[in-house]
């Protein structure tokens, strides 16, 4: 069985890791990006002015984490949006599509308990290198 190369990501371009986690990993082809809250990476705290820049803020970290593994949004597969509200939900749609082109990947949207910081979202997602041709 051949081996995959794993290489770890970090870019100071979005708010370093706050537990014993990787920002993504690249295996082989595929991006794995692990979950962003709308921090700043400078201060490294959340940013004002409610729910729709706190998702802008995580979908921008996605997006360096996204830079530092050689894709962008038009890479993405697969994304998990974990909400604080659920009620949130249109308008993080409004604030999401803003940030593809084209086809959107596939994606799964979870209300859920609580968030790292006091987060309104936290997102994930799956990348793969190279040009992807939608048929």
């Amino acid at each position: 069985m051949a081996s995959s190369v794993k290489k770890v990501l970090s870019t100071e371009k979005a708010p370093q890791a706050i537990g014993p986690y990787s920002q993504g990993l690249l295996i082989d082809r595929t991006l794995y990006v692990s979950g962003q809250v709308g921090r700043d990476p400078a201060s490294g705290k959340l940013v004002s002015g409610g729910p729709a820049e706190e998702f802008k803020q995580a979908l921008v970290n996605v997006g360096e984490i996204l830079k530092a593994g050689g894709c962008d949004f038009s890479n993405v597969v697969k994304t998990t949006v974990l909400l604080a509200d659920i009620n949130d939900f249109n308008l993080f749609n409004d604030v999401y599509k803003q940030f593809f082109q084209g086809s959107f990947p596939a994606r799964a949207a979870y209300q859920v308990a609580a968030l790292p910081l006091g987060a309104r979202v936290e997102i994930e997602m799956i990348a793969v290198q190279g040009p992807l041709t939608c048929v």
